[in-house]
């Protein structure tokens, strides 16, 4: 009797330790359901705040859009006599001609602005259509030749092979390259830019290295953060907010890859864009920002 009255005492024991042990698990669930309802209503309202940076930027960038470019146009009006803008003198053209090139710095800028409202609201086109590679480097290469001043500096870019044909947005993948090359140019003093491409099976990866100053292994990230930009010191001379490494990384994974970096002071930085071979219309891209549809 006395043993089984003691395993009555331990059966008592252990259904009260297990009725506590509930009770801590209703109150912990409890705690979990109300830290979930605080979890979602805090990121409806971070949904909300970047719904409304996004159509903020969109808006604020076409009101600025229409008074840039009606200083831009009025500065080249000024600047061409036969055109009705009359005769200036030296000095009076030089200083048209910072205004006019200040305006075009401004249009730039918020034009990138509007690119990244989009694409964070997730209502940029992705327009896929064939895209011959040699031709799009081709383009680079007579837009940028001109615009190497540096003596010290070489541009080359590799010739692809002829037949290389994606399937992509070929405006984006232009203003990828573009962003990327004009970037390596500002931040190289002597040595070379050069672009060359790979193809791996589906993907195509463009490559643009460069002998400039590079970028420190703490702030590779960074730069691709809007309006963030590394100290060095040839950023004093160099235009920009830092908005194009984050748009071309933006428009890189609208189209359906990556844009990375790797770098070492001192000798220079080297961006990979790696995409696919062929975007499929119909598609739907996760850019990290929002889901895009591929027309």
């Amino acid at each position: 009797m006395s043993e089984i009255e003691r395993l009555r005492a331990e059966l008592g024991a252990r259904d009260a330790e297990l009725s506590r042990l509930r009770t801590e698990l209703a109150e912990t669930n409890s705690g979990v359901l109300a830290l979930y309802a605080e979890l979602e209503t805090q990121a409806e309202a971070l949904r909300r705040a970047s719904d409304m940076k996004s159509s903020f930027l969109s808006n604020v960038s076409h009101e600025l859009r229409t008074p840039i470019a009606s200083v831009i146009n009025l500065s080249r009006l000024l600047l061409d006599e036969e055109l009705g803008g009359g005769k200036l003198d030296l000095e009076q053209q030089r200083q048209v001609g910072f205004i006019a090139r200040a305006g075009e710095t401004l249009l730039e800028m918020v034009n990138s602005l509007l690119d990244l409202a989009r694409i964070e609201a997730g209502r940029m086109d992705v327009l896929v259509r064939p895209v011959v590679v040699a031709d799009v480097l081709a383009t680079l290469r007579g837009m940028f030749r001109p615009l190497v001043t540096r003596q010290a500096v070489s541009l080359i870019i590799e010739e692809p092979d002829a037949r290389l044909t994606m399937h992509s947005d070929e405006g984006k993948l232009a203003q990828i390259l573009r962003n990327l090359v004009g970037n390596a140019l500002k931040f190289t003093e002597r040595g070379e830019v050069r672009v060359s491409t790979n193809v791996d099976g589906a993907w195509v990866s463009f490559v643009v290295t460069d002998t400039g100053i590079g970028i420190p292994n703490e702030h590779l990230e960074r730069v691709f953060r809007e309006f963030e930009q590394v100290s060095n010191p040839l950023q004093a001379g160099a235009k920009g907010v830092g908005l194009g490494l984050p748009l071309s990384r933006g428009l890189a994974e609208l189209l359906g890859g990556t844009l990375t970096v790797t770098s070492t002071p001192g000798s220079g930085s080297r961006f990979v864009l790696r995409l696919p071979m062929v975007l499929r219309p119909g598609e739907t891209v996760l850019t990290g920002r929002a889901e895009v549809a591929v027309a």
